[in-house]
């Protein structure tokens, strides 16, 4: 297939028709009519996902014989190679100091089509550190990535694109250099589309997503690949204490956090801010699901016939995991929040392990990652790690 092809600033091209789209709609995600359409027979749909393969109603009764084939069938419709064993051949850059940690950046492949930059943070001191793989959102503003939550120090244009990121979202705190500054190394990676993976425009997620099916291949599949890699990778340096790395992220990096923790052995641990629901809750008019676009990498075709939402994030019991809810978010209905945390604290209570599993719901908050959840964040990591 020939070597991965060179890292660096692009515009995202789809295809011809996803030019038409952009051409005749521009990239607002306010192009989009409100809420999707739905079929006049959604309802029998639903009823008729059962979710057979979720634990208590698999017919597998052992939990560590659970946790193996659940895993496999999300494996089997990520759609993607999961044999992947392409060299990380990292590339280190050194940045700038921060205040008790140094920055650099980092050029791995996660897969063999191409390499891919992120930003890594190493406290001061001997190590080897707990690590944190850190995981940014969607927020369907994509001229940024790992920038969301690691302050960038090269670059003034994106730098003053992230410090409003975070002022709208993170209480003006960069998470990775809180994070770092509180003694974790730090990894935070591109995702497919952002930063100099990109960017794209709103209406390009579905060409690109329809793309990759086309090829036999799927948007959310490749995402959860690369961070299952990417995990791998961090707590594969020697700087890293290979048994105290977590997982962190705000909404679709939550999702993408308690996913990573699910599909990889590497994760001892997972916090998952403003991403969980029960997927029947979910799916109603007027849910940002039913728009197409950002939730195409969150798609896993044909998964719901087998596992709920919460019942993918159980895989990863019983490791410490944490979900924070915003009370005012309204992305997840409070009915799938309440659905899905019921299912995950059975799961963890047939463990024995439900003093492992922190649920919370913040009902003066949306949807947010801010300075007062981002300390309980930290203190939760540093009893858990």
């Amino acid at each position: 297939m020939g070597g991965p092809e060179p890292l660096g600033r692009r515009t995202f091209v789809t295809g011809a028709a996803a030019a038409a789209l952009v051409a005749g709609t521009g990239s607002s995600a306010a192009a989009e009519p409100p809420g999707g359409t739905l079929p006049g027979f959604h309802l029998a749909l639903k009823d008729d996902l059962r979710f057979p393969l979720a634990w208590g109603t698999s017919p597998v009764r052992d939990f560590r014989a659970w946790r193996r084939v659940a895993r496999a069938k999300v494996e089997e419709l990520l759609l993607t190679d999961r044999q992947e064993d392409t060299p990380y051949a990292p590339e280190f850059t050194a940045g700038t100091r921060g205040d008790g940690y140094t920055r650099e950046s980092v050029t791995v492949s996660l897969t063999r089509y191409e390499r891919v930059r992120g930003s890594l943070l190493t406290p001061d001191g001997p190590g080897p550190f707990p690590a944190v793989l850190l995981l940014h959102d969607h927020g369907s503003k994509f001229d940024i990535g790992k920038e969301k939550l690691v302050r960038p120090w090269d670059d003034d244009t994106r730098l003053a694109s992230a410090r409003g990121w975070a002022d709208r979202f993170f209480d003006g705190r960069f998470v990775g250099d809180e994070l770092a500054r509180r003694g974790h190394v730090v990894l935070c990676l591109d995702a497919l589309g952002w930063g100099d993976r990109g960017p794209l425009v709103y209406e390009q997620q579905q060409a690109l997503a329809s793309n990759l099916y086309h090829l036999g291949s799927s948007l959310a599949g490749l995402l959860a690949r690369e961070d299952q890699r990417a995990a791998a990778f961090l707590a594969g340096l020697d700087r890293v204490d290979e048994r105290r790395v977590a997982a962190v992220g705000f909404s679709m990096g939550g999702y993408r956090a308690w996913q990573v923790a699910a599909l990889s052995d590497d994760i001892a641990a997972a916090a998952s801010v403003c991403w969980m629901t029960g997927l029947k809750e979910m799916m109603v008019p007027g849910n940002n699901t039913l728009r197409g676009q950002s939730a195409f990498h969150m798609l896993h075709p044909g998964l719901s016939r087998h596992l709920d939402i919460p019942d993918v994030a159980s895989i990863a019991a019983p490791r410490p995991m944490l979900f924070f809810h915003g009370g005012q978010d309204t992305l997840f209905p409070a009915d799938g929040v309440r659905v899905a945390y019921g299912k995950l604290r059975a799961v963890w209570r047939s463990r024995g392990a439900e003093e492992r599993l922190r649920l919370k719901t913040w009902p003066e908050y949306g949807h947010v990652f801010n300075a007062v959840m981002q300390d309980e964040v930290y203190g939760w990591l540093d009893s858990v790690l």
